[in-house]
């Protein structure tokens, strides 16, 4: 069973249709829609601030979501997929957006609906990724538009077949 703790007086809350890996980490003020999944040695620590994420989002193995304390808060949309080893920090994800593996999203960055971050990109603080862009490179730039091969064949895709995946365990 997953590790959930209440910290600070606050208890994970979960959508219907959640998926937490056996050793996954939720703790604290966080809240996850419906059809979310966090995975094999994920951490979702909402203990400094709060973590909203809408629903069919999948939090992939050993990716982090935090937070800044009293500061910057981390807001997911609905039908984001955050890449295994991924980190993101005190950011707000929209809607429809891949986070690529290994990437980290730094605080106060803004991730506009559509869009996806590249494997090991890194988003500075305070970037605002404009909607329906592929940021790559370190640290990230805009490479190009996304394009409706990389909206429907990996920005769904990733986020529905993680949504099968998490049936299969249960």
């Amino acid at each position: 069973m997953a590790l959930i703790k209440t910290v600070r007086g606050f208890e994970p809350q979960f959508g219907p249709d959640c998926f937490l890996a056996e050793n996954a980490t939720v703790v604290g003020q966080v809240e996850l829609g419906s059809k979310c999944s966090v995975w094999f040695n994920a951490v979702v620590r909402g203990d400094v601030h709060y973590i909203k994420c809408g629903d069919m989002v999948n939090i992939q193995d050993g990716a982090v979501i935090h937070c800044t304390y009293e500061k910057s808060p981390t807001t997911i949309g609905n039908k984001v997929s955050i890449g295994h080893n991924a980190i993101v920090h005190g950011c707000t994800i929209k809607d429809n957006v891949l986070v690529g593996i290994g990437s980290i999203i730094m605080d106060d960055a803004v991730i506009g609906e559509n869009s996806v971050i590249a494997a090991g990109a890194v988003i500075l603080a305070s970037t605002v990724v404009e909607p329906g862009s592929v940021y790559a490179g370190v640290p990230a730039k805009k490479v190009k538009d996304v394009g409706p091969e990389l909206l429907n064949g990996e920005i769904d895709r990733i986020a529905n077949n993680y949504v099968m995946y998490s049936s299969w365990f249960g």
